[in-house]
């Protein structure tokens, strides 16, 4: 039999029926929930499911009044549905890696575009920097996420972690940092010079300040976000 006939495709790609965690990673690109409650997910993340799930995207009111004037200020956050049922679903995100990362009465804040998946049992919230002037909107919105439980979120490529000290601070491009520490809390750190206009600067015009003790994650790739809103 060839090496590239039909029966060793379909053996090489088979899932995996011996995960049975309540998240599982089929590869390093494809997130599997075995299901049998309620989850949230990315909107539009969802490629394939077994079983009886019903999906629900975020209404504007989920999640209170507070949350919902986040979304609306700041016109960035990633839009979530629920997952819902008893079966296997399948979730990716353009071709990213997939981390899982089991918190134990745990917080940490990740970039909202790198959230795939989490428990129904993690408690979020949206967390706002601040503003500076002429800066463009994308990515500047970030998720408080807390509690036991198990989370996705996605890289493109593989990541590096940071150690941050009050003797290092450590100075990210935001559109390369995925997640960091509950004990940092970045700043921006603006850069905008006449060598900046001229060519002649960082090439970045601002980057995210992390100051005390902790660490952040990044990815070697520089992402762009494109506003959305959970209407």
């Amino acid at each position: 039999m060839s090496k590239y006939s039909i029966e060793n495709f379909l053996r090489e790609t088979a899932q995996d029926d011996n995960a049975r965690e309540f998240f599982e990673l089929e590869n390093p690109y494809l997130l599997e929930t075995n299901l049998n409650g309620k989850i949230w997910a990315k909107l539009g993340s969802m490629i394939g499911y077994t079983g009886d799930i019903k999906f629900t995207r975020q209404g504007v009111m989920e999640g209170g009044i507070g949350k919902m004037f986040k979304k609306a200020l700041t016109g960035e956050t990633n839009p979530l549905m629920s997952a819902e049922g008893n079966g296997r679903v399948y979730f990716a995100d353009s071709g990213k890696k997939v981390r899982i990362l089991s918190l134990q009465d745990e917080m940490l804040f990740v970039n909202g575009n790198n959230v795939l998946a989490f428990s129904d049992a993690i408690k979020w919230d949206i967390k706002m920097m601040k503003r500076v002037a002429g800066i463009a909107a994308g990515g500047l919105f970030n998720m408080q996420i807390q509690g036991t439980g198990p989370i996705a979120i996605t890289t493109h490529f593989d990541p590096i972690t940071l150690a941050v000290t009050p003797e290092q601070p450590v100075y990210t491009d935001p559109n390369a940092t995925i997640a960091w520490s509950s004990t940092l809390q970045p700043e921006i750190k603006t850069d905008i010079s006449f060598k900046t206009f001229l060519g002649r600067g960082s090439g970045e015009s601002f980057q995210l300040a992390f100051k005390g003790q902790g660490w952040v994650v990044l990815q070697p790739y520089e992402e762009v976000y494109y506003a959305q809103t959970a209407s």
